[in-house]
């Protein structure tokens, strides 16, 4: 069984992510994989009432590609375990707005995942962006992975995980004047 980075933690993995064939055909709904499986969004919106049919929400996500629409999924949030966004190549960054989308916008609080082309050099930025799991490269080592968390010590950005530098010491500055 596969490993992931899920909550800061390497994890088993009991998920399989479903691809279309060569030539772009989605798989038939009786024809998936036994198990939990993270199907294309093109599968998700052909056969939907089908896959909760055979399957129910527990064994159920969605991911979704570079260039999808992450409001065509917002009204389907209860129905899935998980979304997961494809880094199809390291050099394409369209997953990350894709989460802070599915986080600030459309209030996503279920497990986001990346998957594809997901290097160590990405997650603290996939973090920031609201990922809270990682299925890295097959060839990338998660122990090493993990030591991605704590390169930085200060963070000047905003982002799903926090307000930019000047606002927390403004507010620290009003909370140390109330204390004092």
């Amino acid at each position: 069984m596969a490993s992931i980075i899920k909550n800061r933690a390497i994890v088993n993995d009991d998920w399989t992510v479903v691809r279309s064939a060569e030539d772009g055909t989605l798989p038939a709904v009786n024809a998936l994989p036994a198990g939990k499986v993270i199907v294309p969004l093109a599968l998700w919106q052909a056969e939907r009432d089908a896959l909760i049919a055979s399957r129910g929400a527990a064994e159920l996500g969605v991911w979704l590609a570079p260039d999808s629409e992450p409001a065509d999924i917002v009204v389907d949030f209860d129905k899935l375990a998980l979304i997961a966004v494809d880094f199809p190549v390291f050099r394409d960054g369209r997953g990350y707005s894709i989460g802070r989308l599915l986080r600030e916008r459309y209030g996503y609080k279920g497990e986001l995942r990346s998957i594809g082309d997901v290097l160590r050099d990405q997650i603290t930025f996939m973090y920031r962006c609201g990922f809270d799991a990682y299925a890295l490269r097959a060839d990338k080592d998660l122990n090493d992975a993990l030591k991605a968390f704590d390169e930085f010590s200060v963070q000047y950005q905003s982002a799903v995980d926090l307000s930019p530098l000047f606002r927390r010491r403004a507010a620290q500055a009003g909370a140390d004047k109330v204390s004092a």
